[in-house]
């Protein structure tokens, strides 16, 4: 299972989105009184503006090693375990699966089924997402792979309660594009602050959502490595 890289973020540089998310409908529980409570928008306290965006605890920026060491899994079912391995990314450079060197690498929570690893899901505003993927690189250079993407597709419901919590937690969004009862129109609300952004779209047909957690600067810095290790990988040959 992947996630269409980026999600939504691409879209403000023009890059179209294509995303086949065809899952049942989740069954949902009764919420409880605050859905931010339950949500992805659960903190301890309100984050200054300096600080990175985070996924229930789960922050932008954080190292593999303290993601994996996390004691709380944001996924269903109970025993879910992150499981990570080289992105899809850096393997189109020829990087080997979980190599440690890995430009970047991307993890899932999953857990055993059957004897066999099976994908979990996500909890997203209390409900299963139908995909997720949080993604690490060394985004200076150097040093330990750190969080620099968190995607998610959840459905339309879970979507509209998400964005006014969002907004209820964050105030209005930064850019919102709500235009849809056009054809094809994608609706799109960003949230930002100094270093980080999320983004959450409703994709044209399925109405699915797309939610996006990214530090900026990270998708400029990947492409400009992607570019070198090309060009070096062309001169070795």
């Amino acid at each position: 299972m992947t996630l269409t890289p980026m999600v939504c973020a691409l879209m403000l540089l023009g890059a179209v989105l294509t995303c086949a998310a065809h899952a049942q409908p989740v069954a949902r529980s009764a919420k409880a009184a605050s859905a931010a409570s339950t949500g992805v928008v659960t903190d301890s306290h309100r984050r200054s503006p300096d600080a990175p965006f985070s996924f229930r605890g789960v922050a932008l920026g954080i190292t593999i090693d303290e993601f994996r060491a996390g004691s709380a899994v944001r996924a269903t079912p109970v025993g879910s375990v992150p499981i990570c391995e080289t992105d899809v990314q850096a393997g189109a450079l020829g990087m080997r699966l979980k190599s440690r060197d890995s430009l970047s690498v991307a993890c899932r929570w999953a857990h055993r089924d059957d004897e066999r690893w099976a994908v979990s899901q996500a909890v997203v505003d209390g409900a299963p997402a139908l995909e997720h993927v949080m993604r690490f690189t060394r985004i200076d250079g150097q040093g330990a792979l750190r969080l620099y993407e968190m995607s998610f597709v959840i459905d339309e419901l879970t979507a509209e309660d998400l964005r006014d919590a969002l907004e209820e937690r964050y105030g209005p969004p930064r850019l919102a594009t709500r235009n849809a009862a056009a054809p094809g129109a994608m609706p799109m609300y960003v949230w930002e602050n100094t270093v980080s952004s999320i983004t959450l779209c409703f994709l044209p047909g399925s109405r699915n959502g797309t939610l996006t957690y990214l530090l900026k600067g990270s998708d400029a810095w990947m492409k400009a490595v992607v570019r070198r290790w090309q060009a070096s990988g062309a001169d070795a040959g």
